[in-house]
């Protein structure tokens, strides 16, 4: 019968700060700004909203504002990305996995605008029309 492997042999011999060579785990003051970043940005977009004296296309451009900055707030703090020469290959990953996403989600936007544009509006139909229309 075998043995079980615990953790604590599969790192036996390192040390917990030493995952990674160079890497970047943060500091409770940078864990701290990212944080109180976050909130302020959460709270100027909600401010916004519940204020209601703005023009809906300004709340609008305003909240995807705050969002785009508050992905660069959590990138940078929490998850410690940067452009250093040695996490280029993380760089590269992500900005694949944004591009997939953009893909994804502009590819399947203009799929629903085509079928949107294409279908036959059933309300300006008679009842003839509609009982003897293909499809």
């Amino acid at each position: 019968m075998a043995t079980p492997i615990s953790a604590k042999d599969l790192h036996a011999g390192e040390s917990h700060t030493s995952h990674d060579a160079g890497a970047h785990h943060g500091s409770v003051t940078s864990y701290a700004i990212g944080f109180i970043l976050s909130v302020i940005l959460t709270v100027a977009a909600f401010w916004m909203v519940m204020h209601g004296g703005f023009s809906r296309g300004t709340i609008v451009s305003a909240i995807v504002a705050l969002a785009i900055i508050q992905v660069f707030v959590h990138l940078g703090f929490f998850l410690h990305l940067n452009f250093a020469p040695d996490q280029r290959w993380t760089l590269v990953s992500f900005g694949f996995a944004v591009m997939v996403v953009a893909i994804i989600l502009i590819g399947s936007l203009w799929i629903m605008r085509n079928i949107a544009d294409n279908m036959t509006d059933m309300t300006k139909m008679t009842p003839a029309q509609a009982i003897n229309s293909p499809g």
